[in-house]
């Protein structure tokens, strides 16, 4: 699964980087060394615009954690950060989604853990790893988006009335990230933004055929501070080497 990453490139790098137009949503999202479940993150999507109604590619704030649009609330979001690709096109939760709301999850790079035994030393603990492209580019992770509506809220046009939310597509982990977790986050190459984020692209085996390993499969991955364990940490140093860890 992908249940933690990194994402610190400002809103207008990712503007540039992804020709999207920024759109804001009332929701700030800062760098972050620990991007948990249901933290507000960046996600290029594209959309109509109302005025023009021409498609516009826009860079804004989702919350991680997929609410369906049928759920009675929004509670379910936590535990909806990922979506098999095996299945994506055909759970009842995801499937509308991936038809017609796809995203891209701009992503520094992201963490799975290995747990270690515990020694006459030592109590048992989880071993963070950090995992990214091996040239430092950003990863734009597959995801998928989706609107909430809340019933408490009367009227259409308040912005309480919305929630906007996203989860990551994920598969079977390969490579250096297959050693350390069994599944890790797709990514979408450069060529075919343009294919998956469009609406109109509803064939799911092409669609599926976009996705790819992150970084092409050359990852780079090491051990860091057990500091990222606990979602109330953050800052650069959770990317410090943990010395003496076990070899990934």
């Amino acid at each position: 699964m992908c249940g933690r990453y990194v994402s610190t490139r400002s809103p207008e790098d990712l503007s540039r980087l992804f020709e999207a137009a920024r759109r804001s949503s009332g929701e700030d999202v800062e760098p972050s060394w620990n991007v948990a479940p249901t933290d507000a993150v960046w996600a290029v999507l594209e959309r109509l615009d109302r005025t023009s109604g021409e498609l516009e590619r826009q860079l804004r704030a989702l919350r991680w954690g997929l609410v369906p649009s049928w759920s009675k609330s929004p509670g379910s979001g936590a535990k909806m950060i990922n979506a098999r690709v095996e299945t994506v096109h055909e759970k009842p939760a995801y499937r509308k989604a991936f038809a017609a709301r796809r995203c891209l999850l701009p992503a520094d790079g992201f963490y799975e853990w290995q747990p270690v035994a515990a020694t006459a030393a030592a109590k048992a603990y989880k071993q963070p790893y950090f995992i990214r492209p091996e040239d430092g580019s950003v990863m734009a992770m597959a995801g998928l988006y989706e609107f909430w509506r809340d019933p408490a809220v009367t009227a259409d046009d308040d912005p309480a009335a919305w929630l906007a939310t996203c989860t990551v597509i994920t598969t079977e982990a390969t490579d250096a990230a297959g050693r350390i977790h069994p599944r890790m986050p797709l990514t979408v190459a450069a060529e075919d933004h343009a294919a998956w984020l469009d609406p109109g692209h509803r064939d799911p085996d092409a669609l599926r055929a976009m996705l790819a390993s992150p970084g092409a499969g050359r990852l780079d991955v090491r051990a860091v501070t057990t500091a990222v364990n606990s979602v109330r940490n953050n800052g650069p140093h959770l990317l410090d080497d943990a010395p003496g860890a076990p070899a990934a």
